[in-house]
């Protein structure tokens, strides 16, 4: 075969690609694109084809028999390595190329197909408008070899190049991107990428699936990774709030931690400001951390709405009788509101009695005087700090301070960190007036103001 009956073939060489989704396999046969050969030629007489003897001699007898139907390609091996060893130029490298990855597709060989890619993007040849295809193609078939980290970089390629087809678009790219970490196992890394592309499309404009932050959640929480299953957690509820989405934010932090009766009841403070309380157990251990004895007023709503939302049987024992010593308190504990306040005030105040007062007046929902007693409690020696920080930022909250509420709450540290994140993504969500478009009652009227 001469030089030019080379060039011939290759005019007719065409792409036929099968991307049903961001995750099938391509099909069908790669031939090297004529293209940019096609336009240079019209351009230059000396562009036609750059073909050696050595590498003639060693394509020809490969695409013949490739040609014929039933061909055994395994038996081809050797002269189909002789041929890319031979293809030393670019021409040679995409026509070779082209050989190799159809010859990959007749034996169902992904490592012989990437390697015919590979030749093909070393050309430098592929025209333009292809370049992006080629490259997800060599990222697909390195997905499937497992071989990620090489997958990765030609999915960025064809990031870079703007790939896209009627099915797949950037996103799909991008989320591809991230389960190639996934894959690896490299769970850091691949929710930093998935963090970074939704900053992204968040500073475009753009919309962010529910699919992506349900995948970072899943992926962090399986793996125990901490703080980002709370950030993504918290991501998903400010861009898709419900009582649903909020309660699955508020059980992963429940499963993920310990907490005490005090830490549970300001986790429950918030599942009820943001109506994902409905489980029978939930109201149950709400009203233990609260204590009818304590705070009566509080427990008596919690058990108020646990019955209207029919979470509760008036019959449950344990919480009649929690009705019932909330009932009897609740005027007392009203009457004897000054004098607490009155000692609380006073400069020789124990901390005992100012953090008692700070949470008597927050259950009330006075949060202006929960406020002024958890500040002067956290001066004081000996005070449980995150504690009382937890509430000054509910207390906060309760104002419409969301701005004060967030600097407080960023100072938490230790087991009700993750408390005060929640917590602190409620607030923010606050400032938007699109949540507060779609907020439901106020902490005031939740907390009986």
């Amino acid at each position: 075969m001469n030089t030019l009956t080379l060039r011939k073939q290759a005019s007719k060489l065409v792409l036929a690609i099968a991307l049903a989704t961001g995750t099938a396999m391509v099909a069908g046969h790669v031939t090297p694109d004529a293209a940019y050969a096609q336009k240079k030629k019209k351009k230059k007489k000396d562009s036609k084809p750059d073909y050696s003897k050595e590498f003639i001699a060693a394509y020809t007898p490969i695409d013949e028999a490739l040609k014929v139907e039933g061909a055994d390609v395994a038996e081809l091996r050797p002269q189909i390595d002789a041929m890319i060893a031979a293809a030393q130029n670019p021409d040679e490298q995409i026509a070779g190329g082209g050989l190799v990855y159809n010859a990959g597709v007749k034996i169902s060989d992904r490592a012989l197909q990437l390697r015919g890619m590979e030749l093909m993007l070393a050309s430098g040849k592929v025209a333009l408008d292809r370049v992006g295809q080629y490259n997800f193609i060599a990222y697909q078939i390195s997905n499937a070899l497992s071989d990620f980290p090489k997958a990765r970089g030609y999915l960025q390629a064809a990031i870079d190049t703007n790939f896209t087809t009627e099915t797949i678009g950037t996103a799909d790219l991008q989320i591809a991107m991230a389960e190639s970490y996934f894959s690896a196992e490299e769970y850091l890394a691949g929710l930093d990428y998935l963090e970074r592309a939704i900053d992204a499309r968040k500073a475009q404009g753009m919309k962010v699936e529910e699919t992506w932050y349900r995948r970072g959640i899943t992926i962090a929480y399986n793996n125990e990774i901490i703080p980002q299953v709370y950030e993504f957690s918290i991501a998903w509820v400010a861009d898709y709030p419900s009582p649903e989405s909020w309660r699955d934010a508020i059980n992963l932090a429940r499963n993920l931690n310990q907490y005490g009766p005090q830490e549970m009841l300001d986790l429950f403070r918030l599942g009820r400001q943001v109506d994902a309380l409905t489980d029978k157990q939930d109201f149950i251990m709400y009203v233990e951390s609260a204590d009818a004895r304590r705070l009566p007023k509080e427990v008596k709503e919690v058990i108020e709405q646990a019955y209207a939302a029919g979470a509760v049987s008036q019959d449950d024992i344990f919480i009649a009788d929690s009705l019932t010593t909330a009932n009897n308190r609740i005027e007392t504990d009203i009457a004897d509101l000054p004098e607490l306040e009155q000692a609380a005030a006073a400069p020789d105040a124990s901390l005992r009695t100012v953090v008692a007062a700070g949470n008597t007046f927050l259950s009330y929902s006075d949060f202006a005087k929960a406020e002024m007693y958890f500040e002067k409690a956290l001066g004081m020696p000996g005070v449980e700090t995150s504690e009382v920080l937890t509430r000054l930022g509910i207390a906060q909250v309760g104002l419409g301070k969301h701005a004060e509420a967030q600097r407080t709450f960023g100072q938490i540290q230790g087991s009700r960190a993750t408390i005060a994140a929640l917590w602190s993504g409620y607030s923010e969500m606050q400032t938007s007036e699109a949540a507060a478009a779609d907020e439901g009652p106020s902490l005031s009227d939740l907390m009986g103001a």
